[in-house]
């Protein structure tokens, strides 16, 4: 199988502080990554990447493995997440450690099912795809953006002005809460995004950014609703 899940998880987060192991309902939101990635059972290793010792140890009884720390060059706010995955496949590798694929699932996704990590292994294996995403629909066409010149506000594409919603081609966004990736193509690219790759579509009640607390707590209705 030789299948990698590395779930990222920096101690510095500036919007919600400590963010990534604040409580959700009744444990840590890491812990959902997580038993995600176990329940999947289609891993040989989780490993949580972070620069901080109390994520560490959650991490760690949560069931997930801290093989070594971020370095501080990829903690910082700059770094990307390829950036942060490159780094634990070189690490990996200078302990003698390959895998073939990389399952990244980001640390505060506790929307994310383990049904939907294996639809998305499957559709990824199936393609024979490099990377592989999760999206969702804008909830609007964005063909019918808005924006201000000056005080005036037009239509971004105005071509669109008397087109029927309905008739126009619906758009997708990242739904930021996980990414498989072949190693040699995430090597190669340096993005989650390859050349050829592919998505699966997910719901709006699927899916929750969490910036803020009102995010936060929309996130566990969410939850409630799918779940309980």
């Amino acid at each position: 199988m030789s299948n990698l899940c590395i779930i990222p998880a920096r101690g510095g987060s500036k919007r919600i502080p400590r963010k990534n192991i604040k409580p959700f309902l009744e444990k840590p939101i890491i812990a959902y990554s997580i038993e995600v990635a176990i329940k999947s059972g289609l891993f040989d290793e989780i490993m949580v990447s972070t620069d901080d010792l109390e994520i560490a140890d959650i991490a760690e009884k949560f069931g997930a493995k801290i093989p070594f720390l971020r370095s501080d060059v990829n903690a910082n706010d700059y770094a990307t997440l390829a950036d942060v995955l490159i780094e634990v496949l070189t690490q990996y590798n200078k302990q003698g450690q390959d895998f073939k694929n990389i399952c990244c699932i980001l640390p505060t996704t506790p929307l994310v099912s383990n049904k939907k990590v294996n639809e998305a292994y499957s559709l990824f294996l199936d393609g024979t795809f490099d990377s592989l995403c999760p999206i969702v629909a804008f909830s609007y066409p964005i063909l019918r953006a808005l924006e201000f010149e000056e005080d005036n506000l037009r239509m971004i594409w105005p071509e669109y002005i008397k087109t029927r919603s309905q008739d126009l081609k619906p758009a997708y966004h990242d739904s930021g809460s996980f990414y498989w990736v072949r190693s040699k193509a995430l090597l190669d690219e340096k993005t989650l995004f390859c050349k050829n790759g592919s998505a699966i579509i997910l719901s709006e009640n699927e899916v929750q950014d969490i910036d803020t607390e009102t995010d936060w707590q929309l996130a566990e209705l969410k939850y409630k609703l799918l779940y309980e």
